[in-house]
């Protein structure tokens, strides 16, 4: 094989469509715009979403809720997923939390919630704990400890 022979596969590439060349081409004379309208004019780009003049779909439909701009998004986890993923004693911190696996992102900070029994003592640092987290863990003979 020489480079002169190098050439695309068969099918993978295609002519490009010559519009306004003639009528025998096929696309003389309008060249595939009709007849008159907007379609038809020189620059006739309109926006994403626009109707023609009709009031369009997005200010039609009525809005609903806010951003708080003032609002904390906690990354949670559950006790039993301590349980599972930690040995009695060890320590709990973000950083390892994330290492582990358990989190991927962190948002605002950690909120462990009381979903499922722990039964190892193990010091948790996070940044929030529901009281039902923060009881069952001093229960185990653990620690709390808000950051």
């Amino acid at each position: 094989m020489k480079l002169h022979d190098l050439a695309p596969a068969s099918g993978s590439t295609k002519e490009r469509k010559r519009i306004g060349r003639g009528p025998a081409s096929g696309q003389g004379k309008t060249a595939g715009k009709g007849h008159k309208g907007q379609l038809a004019r020189a620059g006739r780009g309109m926006r994403a979403g626009f109707e023609g003049g009709q009031m369009p779909l997005q200010r039609r439909i009525p809005k609903r809720g806010f951003n708080n701009i003032f609002g904390t998004e906690m990354a949670i986890v559950n006790l039993a997923t301590l349980d599972k993923y930690y040995d009695d004693g060890a320590t709990v911190t973000i950083d390892s939390l994330v290492e582990k696996g358990i989190l991927k992102k962190t948002l605002d900070g950690v909120k462990v919630l009381g979903r499922g029994e722990i039964s190892k003592k193990l010091t948790v640092q996070v940044n929030a704990f529901s009281e039902s987290a923060k009881t069952k863990i001093e229960a185990a003979g653990g620690k709390a400890e808000v950051i």
